[in-house]
């Protein structure tokens, strides 16, 4: 399980307070403070393989089966099919959020004192590979969002064994497999009834969007 770490946004840094340390640098409890919400990138980004930049190494040179468009606004329980590149291999991939759940405050222990306040949400889903490309060991985070489809300030990174898992792809992902992941969101007012894929220029600034209800 990789080390917890949480990430606030400059609007909820102001409620908190002093304590944070600057962007890069680390505290006892795995806080640490971003620039601003608009010039930093979020933290779930910075583990996000899809990142990776460099020519297609093997893999779709064209997105595999009817692409959601960006923008698009889902359902829970609804698939997108997205293109995914990871390892500098372009891919696509089918992701479905089959749940929203909300945890206890408790449930943030392990994220320390700068938690407190904070309600956790866990967004499940399945991710299949429908392209041609073998995305072995890809990782897939998607963003919590409030009713009415506000950023929550807040990122996460890291699990709550059995609670939400997050998992990567196996070792070998190629055509029809599939795995179970979830991310981790938390809120400290609002319920997080929402979630989004922002992943590549497409969908930075107008993310699929997936909805409770």
């Amino acid at each position: 399980m990789r080390k917890a770490r949480i990430a606030l946004t400059a609007a909820l840094v102001t409620t908190l307070g002093l304590g944070l340390t600057a962007c890069g640098g680390g505290s006892e409890d795995g806080a640490t403070e971003k620039e601003s919400p608009a010039a930093s990138t979020p933290a779930s980004a910075k583990e996000s393989p899809s990142a990776d930049g460099g020519e297609n190494e093997g893999g779709d040179t064209e997105p595999a089966g009817d692409v959601a468009a960006p923008g698009s606004e889902l359902k829970v329980g609804d698939k997108a099919v997205l293109p995914f590149e990871y390892a500098k291999k372009k891919g696509t991939l089918a992701i479905t959020v089959t749940a929203i759940d909300k945890g206890a405050e408790a449930d943030l222990s392990q994220f320390g004192a700068r938690a407190k306040g904070l309600t956790p949400y866990f967004i499940k889903m399945k991710v299949e590979n429908v392209g041609d490309a073998d995305l072995s060991r890809a990782y897939v985070q998607l963003r919590g969002l409030l009713d009415g489809g506000q950023s929550t300030g807040v990122s996460l990174i890291g699990d709550i064994p059995g609670k939400c898992d997050k998992e990567s792809a196996p070792a070998e992902f190629a055509k029809g497999a599939s795995f179970e992941t979830c991310s981790l969101a938390a809120s400290r007012s609002g319920d997080v009834t929402g979630a989004e894929f922002d992943e590549g220029d497409a969908y930075s600034d107008k993310p699929v969007v997936w909805t409770a209800g």
